[in-house]
């Protein structure tokens, strides 16, 4: 299949979709827990983690999976059609469950809501490199994530005035935009032809059954690899992600209880807020992916890191040095926490955007969704020890811990990054045109 960027671009409505789920999900869930039902921080970084716990558990195996799947329509979009409108549907019904003030029934409904969103995230991700040559995925990374950073940003930005109304309007929206954009994926863009097989008969116990014992049998088995083998680029490279997303998970989990409780804010500002972090993510992230492209995946990685460890010291020295007057976007001290927020998303951009082809390019084209639910194994065991350690800390010591704890594990990260030496783009000399998108 013919490489278009124009693909890529609409494959990033999937991105665009999901991105608005995880941004409102990740911006109000933490307040409904400590509002209505009256938990501590410990108690509510634990139930953050229940997607991060479906990630760990499913996506290795929804990845191999996919990779085995062969229908009319491809391999990644069944999983789609199945799991968009069923996660939809939950988030949905996440402020209803609220209303009746009932704590096991919202528990029930964002259960079954993270469960539909694993159910596709590990086909979805896995679809750009199917349709993306390796010297290309650094470039279609970016594209992707400017979709998603797009998404995030309607979700704050939109999201605030949504819920400055009801509470209720900006689960409602997501729910809407999220299932549109995962169907205008699923009609537009073709999958590679040697993975639609019209016709063909599937026994879904064979193939659970195969997928189960290559899946699990697989992981283990890139798993050895990567703690066996002695070269450790993979291993510094994993570790890092685990890193870098226990810091970033810290932060979005608890920022806007941070704004509210610590600064003194409303949530709906402190998620405002998060919406810079998001802009930046998106203006920079196609940029991101063309210095990854050009200068190296690694140094453009560390780099990034090296900005968002000097915004989160300088964010948290603002933080203690005065505190709002109120809630306004003109306040003197929120505009500088955007500000700030403004030059992280930026570093962000370029740590997220060329870390998973860093990882794909790694292995074998047979093996990627192995090894994009490798890379998701590692980022989603990070976000699922990040809130409730976070949250004990806070518990412990204080909201003003958050910013503190987030920049260690970025330091450490950094560190890491310093051992990768595969996974960059070998190229010939005189390519430089291949940096030049043709925008078809």
């Amino acid at each position: 299949m013919e490489f278009k960027y124009s693909r890529i671009f609409i494959l990033g409505f999937g991105f665009f979709g999901i991105s608005i789920i995880w941004a409102l999900y990740n911006a109000y869930i933490p307040i409904f827990l400590q509002d209505t039902f009256h938990l501590s921080k410990t108690v509510t970084g634990f139930i953050m983690t229940i997607d991060n716990l479906f990630a760990v558990l499913l996506l290795p195996f929804l990845g191999a999976l996919s990779d085995m799947t062969r229908t009319r329509i491809g391999r990644r979009k069944p999983y789609i059609l199945l799991g968009a409108p069923s996660a939809a549907l939950m988030f949905a019904l996440i402020p209803v469950a609220r209303t009746h003030e009932s704590l096991a029934l919202f528990m029930g409904t964002i259960i079954l809501m993270n469960f539909f969103m694993a159910l596709f995230r590990s086909p979805v991700v896995a679809f750009m490199p199917d349709i993306t040559p390796s010297e290309k995925r650094s470039q279609a990374n970016g594209i992707i994530n400017f979709m998603g950073g797009l998404g995030a940003l309607l979700a704050y930005f939109g999201g605030k005035a949504l819920y400055d109304m009801n509470y209720a309007y900006p689960f409602y929206f997501g729910a809407a935009i999220m299932l549109l954009a995962n169907i205008l994926v699923v009609l537009v863009v073709p999958e590679p032809e040697e993975y639609r097989v019209p016709g063909k008969k599937i026994s879904i116990r064979k193939l659970l059954s195969e997928t189960s014992h290559r899946s699990f049998g697989e992981l283990k088995e890139n798993l050895k690899d990567v703690f066996t083998s002695h070269e450790k680029s993979l291993l510094a490279v994993l570790l890092a992600i685990f890193l870098w997303f226990i810091a970033f998970n810290s932060l979005e989990t608890f920022f806007t209880s941070y704004a509210k409780y610590y600064l003194g804010i409303e949530e709906s500002t402190g998620a405002f807020m998060l919406g810079v972090f998001s802009l930046s993510f998106m203006l920079f992230a196609i940029p991101a992916g063309f210095i990854g492209g050009r200068f190296g995946r690694r140094r453009t990685i560390t780099l990034g890191l090296i900005i968002v460890i000097g915004i989160m010291l300088a964010a948290y020295l603002v933080g203690e040095g005065s505190k709002p007057e109120s809630s306004s976007l003109s306040d003197p001290v929120v505009m500088t926490f955007m500000g700030l927020f403004f030059v992280g998303g930026m570093g962000w951009a370029m740590i997220n955007v060329n870390s998973l082809p860093m990882v794909v390019d790694m292995t074998t084209e047979e093996k990627l969704g192995g090894y994009t639910g490798l890379y998701y194994f590692f980022s989603q065991a990070a976000n699922l020890v990040a809130p409730p350690f976070a949250g004990a800390f806070l518990d412990v010591i204080g909201y003003k811990t958050l910013l503190p704890f987030a920049t260690l594990f970025f330091i450490l990260a950094a560190l890491a990054m310093q051992f990768v030496r595969r996974g960059d783009i070998v190229r010939r000399k005189g390519d430089a045109l291949d940096y030049v998108p043709d925008m078809d």
